[in-house]
């Protein structure tokens, strides 16, 4: 009996069809080995196009082993938590990203071996993605187009593709932000370009994404399209369009800011002191320029549109309009009816979107206002770093977190002595020690290796005091511990990239 016909009598019955029930089924066991053993195998699939070939050169055999090492530790890292933090083992996974930057920097491939884990380390960690994918080359793409795991190699940029029209038009929507983003670092021109023949059907969360996108090569040449944003049907697509138009001090909306915080401040030359006069309210052509009219809870309206009017005016408008002073006199001044915190705290962020040396440096020479780890950033490496170390020298750790976290990497010799000697002077103090946590895991990564020697003696348990935390000397002797180690760890770290 052939299948059709077991199936046949199976359905219908051996009744009707005649034939013992027993009988039918061994015969259907047997066609059914039949079949199975002699299935045709379905077609094969294409092949993978080869690996692309990555002319780089080879790590040394020291660092593949480290690199090895650095990536098996990245998942205890991660679960390891407070108990990594009470002990005087180094955080081999906190030191990657350091790896990374350094082994690029010198020009070095992935080993194929390792490329399979340092993607998972990318997928896992996106500050890792940018060095690791660049460290794996061109055979990330190659892996990303066979496992779906690592489908973000393809949107994240690495995958070399020129960003065409096609691709814009029909890519996802992480992987058109990535063409963008790459077409801008390159060309800002044209990639303002590929964004306008498109802008008419974007949806509104995603418009937001690609303006915003226009940070990085913005220019006047970015400016017809901005002002043409402050119309858009979006509030947050307006807000950010007259966000980056006020950070080009020759644009016309930068200019028509300027015009309304003239009428709101003036110069009282026989008193030498600023006098203060907010809007009374919001127009339209206010809000057309990314005011927002209501403010936040327990924000007065006119000191909030007085600020924002204020942070979206070019610097130089108050040398001409404040009788030719420098940034740091006219900071001095003092400022009627106690507007002088709105107008300070508005002067420090049009510092920092402006990007202003000079103002910043001028208003971190003030009492703090604002947030001056932004005021920081802005200034010249060399500068920040030497600021920090004064203001630690004077003013301890407790408020200095934020402040080295903008400073570059490692950090100075005259900012690494001061964070050393600030901890040291916090653990003869009896300070209690877990608040300081933070700090050591920033110096751990950050200090100049060469810093070790200076940390060693500290590494001993210190004689605690009698009001002092019981079992505080011996955190600071294992964080110490800790830290010479980190130290050492990351000087051979570099030593071992060198050929």
């Amino acid at each position: 009996m052939t299948w059709n016909d077991l199936v046949g009598t199976a359905l219908l019955g051996t009744d009707r069809r005649g034939g013992e029930p027993v009988a039918l089924l061994a015969a259907a066991a047997a066609e059914t080995v039949r079949r199975r053993a002699g299935l045709r195998p379905a077609e094969a699939g294409p092949r993978p196009r080869p690996t692309p070939p990555d002319p780089r050169t080879a790590l040394p055999e020291a660092a593949r082993r480290r690199l090895a090492l650095l990536l098996a530790d990245r998942k205890g890292s991660s679960t390891g938590g407070a108990a990594r933090r009470r002990s005087a083992e180094p955080n081999l996974g906190e030191l990657l990203p350091q790896w990374l930057a350094a082994a690029n920097a010198k020009g070095y491939a992935a080993p194929p071996a390792l490329l399979p884990a340092l993607l998972d380390a990318a997928r896992a960690r996106t500050d890792l993605r940018g060095d690791a994918l660049t460290l794996a080359g061109p055979r990330a793409l190659w892996l990303a187009e066979l496992n779906p795991d690592w489908r973000f190699a393809l949107r994240a940029g690495a995958t070399g593709l020129e960003p065409t029209t096609e691709k814009w038009e029909e890519g996802l929507f992480t992987e058109r932000v990535a063409l963008l983003g790459r077409l801008r670092a390159r060309d800002p021109e044209q990639g303002l370009a590929l964004l306008r023949g498109t802008w008419a059907t974007e949806r509104a969360e995603d418009r937001l994404m690609f303006v915003d996108a226009l940070r990085d090569g913005l220019s006047p040449a970015d400016e017809p399209f901005l002002e043409q944003s402050l119309s858009d049907r979006s509030r947050n697509v307006r807000a950010t369009a007259a966000e980056l138009l006020s950070a080009l001090p020759g644009s016309a909306l930068a200019t028509r800011m300027a015009d309304r915080a003239r009428s709101c401040v003036a110069l009282v030359p026989e008193a030498d002191r600023i006098t203060v006069e907010a809007p009374y309210a919001c127009d339209a052509a206010m809000e057309r320029d990314g005011i927002l009219p209501v403010p936040p809870a327990g924000r007065g309206e006119r000191a909030w549109w007085f600020g924002q009017l204020v942070d979206a005016t070019p610097l130089a408008t108050w040398r001409e309009r404040l009788g030719g002073r420098t940034p740091e006199q006219i900071i001095a001044l003092p400022v009627a009816d106690e507007w002088q915190g709105d107008l300070h705290a508005a002067w420090c962020r049009a510092a920092v979107r402006q990007q202003d040396a000079d103002w910043a440096r001028a208003l971190l020479g003030q009492a703090p206002i604002g947030d001056p780890a932004k005021l920081l950033a802005v200034l010249p490496e060399g500068e920040r770093a030497d600021w920090v170390a004064g203001f630690i020298d004077s003013h301890g750790l407790s408020e200095a977190f934020q402040m080295l976290a903008v400073c570059s990497v490692p950090w100075a010799e005259p900012l690494g002595r001061a964070v050393v000697d600030a901890l040291d002077i916090a653990r003869d103090a009896g300070s209690y020690p877990w608040s300081f946590s933070g700090v050591m895991g920033l110096a751990e990564r950050c200090l100049d290796p060469a810093e070790a020697d200076r940390a060693t003696p500290l590494t001993a348990i210190p004689d605690e005091p009698p009001d002092a935390t019981p079992g505080a000397g011996t955190y600071w002797a294992e964080a110490f511990q800790r830290l010479v180690g980190t130290l050492r760890l990351r000087a051979a770290m570099l030593g071992e990239l060198s050929p």
